[in-house]
């Protein structure tokens, strides 16, 4: 139970102590500054506390966004804020800087924006509420207490929480083919007490099914699938609003949210590649290299965002650009369609799996993906080339940690280092290649199963270890995860390829599966202010460069079939690992809770 603190007696008539019990408040009164400091000082420490004017007019909605979204510390709206428990030492601090006594009626009159302005000034995270439409007003008055009534009635706050549901930036196909509806669902299991993580829940099984419906290789199994997985993606619009609506944000659901995207996805990929097996065609290249092409370009998005999260100076004159083509409407639908998102990928997977055959799935979505991240990646070198901006210690640690350099290429940085000069184009060209001599090499090769392939690898290790010598702070910096991604996926994916044995290319796509599982963990714990995994676990896991060299020795040393068993065997160890450590660290850590409110991946 949270407490609500009336500053005063209530207001006959007012719906207001109805209101606070309905959001899950006690209600208590307190006269002035002391009485409200010794309710504080009486209540339980993991309290949340709200401080509210009784002469308080506003939608209901307006009170619980700023009394019950548990993403901030602190909170307020005119006439009402809140603490969690680690700001109540700040409102303890602001009630008793409050003096007494002959001249002090202005700061005691509306005491809850007194404390709102002393909480604003102390620094701990004070969340002020956009209202929009939404009314929030004291009432000193009664004239402007049935004006402010008026205007309550005058709108809707059930219409606009609905609406506010709704993810502010989504694509084309999301916006107008999901969301109005997929809201409405959310609100129904709001009503019935369902909370996100278990709608979350239900859309990775609605996938998982509709993966084993394309496993089937029939094609009323395609047509299922198909229809599954809109279905799949429908729950997963539907637990971000139910998030929204019922401000029910915690970092278990951040960490669900953010991975079951992915596991449906790969999963949906696996269970195509199985059925068109059972058909007598084997895609499972087509798959492995669609999930090498999904990944790589979310490597890019998140790169790209870390490097400029907190850069100074944007005048990039391509962003200018961007920000006149906002201007026209359709341009806006346009270019977000382009990048293919997830509500388009996912549509047009589920249509041309119930219409055609998994290989023309494959092919239109590596087309497509293509497409997309040539796109998107030449507007964001541009973006770097045109911008004169200074990039911060926090960027870079980030792009190192996106890196996952393990203990080979930090070896070599650390005698590269003070070589080079930190900005330049040094460590992009280093990292591509890094990826490049290795990839060249594993695909032109007669033999590449091979012990000179090891000395390949070797060699793109110390081209990689020179990529991470200095901190990241170039222009293009942010291109060194993804060239890494890339020569470690695309190497893993040629190696099994030209194994030519029935089982090397499904051990490849799960091995590639656990290690960009541990590569999207590192941006959601990045993401969440919590930093990357501990070290252990990236030495553990050998670092990029580190598992290219062991997977090039198992190609080189044992048989193709010794091979395919050796990357089966890898890739359990793996997830394992990563695995475990993930799951401690979200179920466990306070890390913040971290919802996509902007990108349509």
């Amino acid at each position: 139970m949270s407490t609500a603190i009336l500053t005063g007696p209530p207001v006959a008539g007012s719906p207001l102590e109805a209101d606070l019990r309905t959001l899950g408040f006690d209600v208590r009164t307190a006269n002035d500054p002391a009485s409200v400091a010794e309710l504080i000082a009486g209540l339980p420490a993991q309290q949340r506390i709200a401080v509210v004017d009784p002469r308080f007019v506003g939608h209901l909605h307006a009170l619980r966004l700023a009394l019950t979204d548990p993403r901030f510390p602190a909170a307020a709206v005119p006439g009402a804020l809140t603490v969690q428990p680690e700001a109540r030492p700040a409102l303890t601090r602001a009630v008793g800087r409050i003096p007494v006594g002959a001249g002090t009626a202005h700061l005691t009159d509306v005491l809850t924006e007194t404390l709102t302005e002393s909480l604003d000034h102390d620094a701990v995270g004070l969340h002020r509420v956009e209202l929009g439409s939404l009314v929030a007003t004291v009432a000193l008055t009664p004239a402007r207490r049935e004006e402010a009534r008026e205007a309550v009635a005058a709108v809707d706050d059930e219409a606009v929480r609905l609406r506010t549901a709704v993810k502010s930036r989504d694509g084309f196909f999301t916006t107008f083919g999901i969301s109005p509806y997929s809201r409405y669902l959310a609100r129904w299991c709001a009503r019935r007490g369902l909370t996100p993580n278990q709608v979350t829940t239900a859309s990775l099984l609605t996938a998982l099914i509709a993966a084993g419906c394309a496993a089937t290789g029939t094609r009323g199994g395609f047509v299922a699938a198909g229809l599954l997985l809109l279905f799949s993606f429908v729950l997963d619009c539907t637990d971000g609003q139910l998030a929204r609506y019922s401000l029910q944000y915690s970092t278990l659901g951040a960490w669900l949210d953010a991975t079951f995207d992915r596991a449906k996805e790969y999963a949906y990929y696996a269970g195509l590649a199985l059925g068109a097996a059972r058909g007598g065609d084997d895609v499972w290249a087509l798959a492995l290299g669609a999930m090498v092409l999904q990944t790589c370009r979310h490597v890019v998005d998140f790169s790209f965002n870390e490097a400029n999260h907190d850069a100074t100076a944007n005048t990039s004159p391509t962003a200018a650009l961007s920000d006149k083509l906002d201007s026209v409407g359709w341009t806006v639908w346009v270019r977000r369609m382009i990048v293919l998102p997830i509500g388009e990928r996912w549509a047009m997977i589920a249509v041309l799996t119930a219409l055609t055959t998994p290989r023309i799935v494959f092919y239109a979505l590596l087309i497509g993906c293509a497409l997309a991240a040539c796109y998107t990646t030449a507007g964001r070198v541009l973006r770097s080339l045109t911008r004169r901006a200074r990039r911060t210690d926090r960027a870079a640690q980030a792009l190192a940690d996106l890196a996952d350099s393990g203990p080979v290429a930090e070896l070599i940085a650390r005698g590269a280092r003070g070589r080079g000069r930190a900005g330049s184009y040094l460590a992009p060209v280093m990292a591509f290649l890094s990826a490049a001599v290795l990839l060249i090499w594993v695909s032109f090769e007669d033999d590449p199963s091979s012990w000179l392939t090891v000395g390949v690898a070797a060699a793109s290790a110390l081209l990689a270890g020179a990529a991470v010598s200095r901190p990241l702070k170039g222009a293009l910096d942010w291109l060194v995860p993804p060239f890494f991604r890339a020569g470690e996926y695309v190497t893993i994916l040629v190696l099994a390829a030209r194994a030519d044995v029935p089982g090397a290319l499904p051990a490849a796509f799960g091995l590639v599966a656990a290690v960009a599982y541990h590569h999207y963990d590192t941006v959601y714990r990045i993401r969440g202010g919590t930093g990357a995994p501990p070290r252990w676990l990236v030495r553990a896991t050998g670092g990029a460069e580190g598992r290219i060299l062991v997977v090039t020795v198992l190609a080189a040393a044992l048989s193709p079939s010794g091979f395919t068993i050796a990357l089966t065997a890898l890739a359990v160890v793996l997830a394992l690992l990563v695995l475990a450590e993930s799951i401690r660290f979200w179920v466990s850590s306070q890390a913040p809770a971290v919802h996509d409110e902007g990108e349509p991946a």
